[in-house]
């Protein structure tokens, strides 16, 4: 897509949330440039195994790596040293965004915050990715997702109720994250266009996991309820609203709208429980949630979980309760090209799922596979002003 396509953004990023975020900007057209250390293997990530693939070049061969960096340059320019640092400046010259992840005392530390950057370019939007923030006294504290889950809650509202506390089965705060810091980059990088000043913008994982649970928090901050984890994934309040036997397995039912629970009776061939006052809105459903789910379960146990989507389809909010492997082979997702390929200079192919955003500018797949670690420091430094002698000097120095 070219919508973010003119906008340049320098990312001191590692592993999940840093990288997820810039993967939409690229998405969208950004240039991203990733700033990695020479010599120590730059971002973490291209060592996480356990997948690889061998035909690829060392430093590109982890797939997990692939999956968060398509469409991505990379530069390698150690920060660390003098030398390293004037460098970034120049090409900090020519940006619209600085972006990290880094743990919240480090930024200041390697002076790549909007003061230390400004009279490089008064306009950059210098973005920081923290675990609890830049300032406080976690600032120094290194973060990652299951542990903002922990703390924030999230545990002890996932997962059956006599289980063990849960966490969720992905890195969902790691993406959340991400997402809201692209949004905010963005919102900085256009309010920077307009006014001719940058900023600093700033979120980190743990501001973004208590945001989350949002209309919990406001039940339990304005009538003290505390919302604990229920039986069969349901919803803390709205009833049909979870998992049901079907003759071969599970469906998920989610009728959040009085019409749903309607036309649900309606499919299933049980119109009387319409009128039936134990069944008739979200309260007395709730009240008497056990004894529908006995209920529904002995209704949908006549079919399997097929045959009820062919006959709820459009009516009824329903899905199948599939493995991962089964969602990623489904005929919806392949049929919506959900799955894409990007291939190497080589012919080497690393199949991923596509980027939800789509435009009427959209101009097709990622072109590039993620980068080798290095693989555009030369050509970086060119456009941005340096001539061959002196990035072969600052090569023979290190700081390449």
């Amino acid at each position: 897509m070219a919508l973010l396509r003119g906008v340049r953004v320098l990312s001191i990023e590692q592993y999940g949330a840093g990288p997820f975020a810039t993967e939409y900007l690229a998405a969208l057209g950004a240039e991203v440039i990733k700033i990695e250390q020479p010599g120590e293997g730059g971002d973490v990530s291209r060592q996480v195994g356990p997948h690889f693939n061998p035909k690829l070049p060392e430093t590109a061969q982890s797939l997990f790596f692939h999956s968060l960096n398509t469409d991505k340059k990379s530069i390698a320019l150690d920060l660390r040293t003098e030398r390293g640092r004037d460098v970034f400046k120049r090409l900090v010259a020519k940006s619209d965004a600085v972006l990290n992840n880094l743990r919240g005392d480090v930024p200041a530390k390697l002076g790549i915050t909007y003061a230390d950057l400004s009279s490089a370019n008064p306009k950059i939007v210098c973005a920081h990715l923290s675990g609890y923030g830049r300032e406080g006294p976690r600032a120094k504290w290194p973060g990652y997702d299951y542990l903002m889950q922990a703390e924030a809650g999230y545990f002890s509202l996932t997962g059956e109720p006599d289980g063990p506390p849960s966490r969720m089965g992905l890195s969902m705060i790691d993406y959340m994250t991400g997402v809201v810091m692209s949004l905010g980059l963005v919102s900085g990088v256009l309010n920077a266009r307009s006014s001719g000043t940058g900023s600093d913008v700033d979120v980190s994982l743990f501001d973004v996991a208590l945001h989350n649970l949002n209309y919990l928090a406001a039940w339990y901050l304005n009538a003290g309820a505390t919302t604990h984890r229920q039986a069969r994934s349901a919803h803390p309040s709205l009833v049909p609203c979870q998992l049901y036997k079907t003759a071969d397995g599970w469906i998920y039912l989610m009728c959040n709208k009085e019409k749903f629970w309607a036309a649900l009776c309606k499919c299933i061939e049980r119109p009387e429980w319409t009128k039936d006052p134990r069944y008739q809105d979200f309260p007395s459903r709730w009240e008497h949630r056990n004894e529908l789910t006995e209920l529904i379960d002995h209704a949908l146990s006549a079919r399997t979980t097929g045959e009820w989507m062919a006959i709820f389809g459009g009516q009824v909010p329903a899905s199948p309760v599939l493995s991962m492997d089964d969602a990623l082979e489904s005929d919806y997702v392949h049929d919506r090209q959900r799955i894409m390929t990007v291939r190497s200079d080589e012919g080497e192919e690393v199949r991923l799922v596509r980027n939800p955003l789509s435009s009427s500018k959209s101009d097709g797949e990622p072109k590039n596979m993620a980068p080798m670690l290095g693989e555009h420091t030369d050509d970086v430094l060119l456009e941005c002003g340096f001539d061959a002698e002196e990035i072969a000097a600052l090569r023979t120095e290190g700081v390449l």
